[in-house]
């Protein structure tokens, strides 16, 4: 009755995890996307673009050398959009042929072509031409397009000078001057590697504060160095107008200033791709950002069809993606499936310097009365800090007063993203901060932070006991 047990709509991390996973299982698999964007925005324009273009531009700029070596040091002087791109295409070729090979060792079937609902069970799948068109049914669906970036009405994007974050990565030449709407993480990520470029940024946000769900203390010491590398910070500012004049931009905020620059990124969240599936021939909808609605399983409101990725909303990371995809595989394929723990999930900001985090912020911990302490390990007091060349980067615990659980890492700074899972796992162990007190790290290395964090803690914790008498 089936052409297929398994059809998943879009190859990103969540939907090549899914394929994969349903294929481990013995399902007869498939998967739908465009030629063009075999591995998603994730591999394309998203995530694997953006992070290659940072390393090039830290390699490049010698950003991470300017401690030992100067302020003035520099790889390159003259640096290119070529000296960029080249290496962020090499990335990108080689992880879409990850992704086939991948695909091909598991025995999943690649339709090439763009999908939309028929039925509930029916999809079509159109080529570039429209009129190729060719119909498979599926028992179970997962859909994970992803999402776009989203673009207000009022704005006239050219691709040169109004760009989003998909455009910019096709700039001809790098700007002198630019304007970043928006401080969520994409905008300040690009706004950080501009800026490392030597561009004059600007960044104007509406609320009061960029990156408002990470913890106070990382937030600021990262405005700082953005300071540092001539960012000017725009908050509790709207966009009226942007207009283009003599070769550059023109942006009217609504208090009366105007900023020229060369170039304006727009960074205003992004929407969901579901606009072409037809989701209304399958019972299904979308909210006004194109969102699906899933319940715990990743189930949506129609029974085999399933939804996982950007697509769904919050947190729309890759790493999460893929744990969505194998875990609504597995809920298709009738395996049991735990429930995604979201306070393990860790984030991580690619901004220049990175920050990650896991857990809770202090000010989360202090809305909810749970008492605690604070460890800091700083990357000046550690000789791989010195080594690297980091002199500002910091670890932070957040650990229980109580009980001495850990409840938050914070991190900033040079290897960040992955000193962060450290923490995780003693979290995910519900470990307390004693093993970090005993563990042995290896010396010299930034993980020793963990270390040195947690006997800060434990020594303000020994102190307040010592008083309480």
């Amino acid at each position: 009755m089936y052409d297929y047990d398994l059809l998943v709509i879009g190859s990103g991390p969540g939907g090549q995890k899914a394929a994969i996973a349903a294929a481990k299982l013995d399902r007869r698999v498939a998967i739908v996307d465009r030629r063009d964007m075999v591995g998603g925005v994730c591999i394309n324009t998203g995530t694997i673009p953006s992070k290659t273009l940072r390393e090039a531009v830290l390699y490049l700029t010698g950003m991470t050398q300017r401690e030992m070596y100067g302020q003035s040091y520099r790889l390159k002087d003259d640096i290119t959009v070529g000296d960029l791109s080249s290496r962020t295409q090499h990335v990108i070729g080689r992880e879409i042929d990850v992704i086939r090979s991948q695909l091909s060792r598991n025995r999943v079937t690649l339709l090439i072509g763009t999908a939309s609902f028929i039925d509930a069970h029916t999809i079509s799948i159109k080529g570039t031409d429209e009129i190729d068109e060719r119909r498979v049914h599926a028992e179970k669906i997962i859909i994970a397009t992803g999402t776009r970036p989203a673009r207000p009405g009022t704005v006239d994007f050219d691709g040169r000078t109004v760009v989003d974050s998909d455009q910019i990565l096709s700039l001809d030449k790098i700007p002198g001057s630019m304007v970043v709407v928006g401080a969520g993480v994409i905008g300040i990520e690009y706004a950080s590697m501009f800026a490392a470029l030597g561009t004059k940024v600007t960044v104007v946000e509406r609320r009061d504060r960029m990156l408002d769900f990470c913890d106070v203390e990382i937030v600021e010491a990262l405005k700082y160095h953005l300071r540092d590398l001539a960012v000017t910070f725009r908050f509790r500012e709207s966009v009226l107008s942007v207009g283009r004049h003599n070769g550059g931009t023109l942006t009217l905020l609504e208090s009366g200033k105007r900023l020229p620059a060369d170039t304006v990124m727009y960074s205003a969240g992004r929407q969901g791709l579901t606009t072409a599936l037809n989701l209304a021939n399958a019972g299904l909808s979308a909210d006004n950002r194109g969102r699906i609605k899933v319940g715990s399983d990743f189930r949506t409101e129609i029974d085999h069809i399933f939804a996982v990725g950007d697509v769904i909303g919050f947190p729309a990371l890759a790493a999460t993606s893929m744990e969505q995809g194998r875990l609504a595989a597995y809920a298709a394929c009738g395996e049991d499936v735990h429930v995604m723990r979201h306070d393990l999930m860790p984030i991580g900001i690619y901004t220049i310097p990175e920050i990650s985090y896991v857990g809770s912020t202090e000010d989360e911990l202090t809305e909810r009365a749970v008492p605690f302490e604070v460890g800091v390990a700083r990357y000046r007091e550690l000789a791989r800090g010195q080594i690297v060349g980091d002199s500002y980067g910091m670890l932070k615990l957040l650990v229980s007063s109580v009980d001495r659980k850990l409840l938050g890492v914070h991190v900033f700074g040079t290897g960040a993203t992955e000193l962060v899972h450290i923490g995780q796992t003693v979290m995910g162990c519900d470990g307390t901060i004693d093993y970090l007190v005993d563990a042995v790290f290896n010396y010299p290395t930034l993980a020793e932070s963990y270390k040195v964090a947690a006997l800060d803690a434990m020594n303000k914790m020994r102190a307040i006991a010592r008083f309480s008498g």
